[in-house]
């Protein structure tokens, strides 16, 4: 998918463990892992909402486009 979800990087520059992440999340960290791996197939925008206030963030932090390669399609 040419969306990536970065949901390791900024809790790790806000010394915030993906756990500690979910927790405060109110969400499982598998539903999180989800995300973090790129299988998630969206992004609910109260998801987004709720990770950028936690981690102080715009949403241009967590998710960047990735050019996919021809033979991947």
């Amino acid at each position: 998918m040419p969306i990536a979800v970065d949901v390791d990087v900024m809790p790790a520059r806000r010394k915030m463990s993906v756990g500690e992440l979910a927790d405060r999340m109110g969400i499982t960290p598998a539903n999180l892992a989800v995300l973090k791996n790129g299988r998630a197939k969206a992004v609910r925008f109260a998801t987004l909402a709720a990770l950028c206030e936690l981690l102080k963030c715009q949403p241009g932090d967590l998710l960047h486009w990735e050019a996919e390669d021809a033979a991947g399609g």
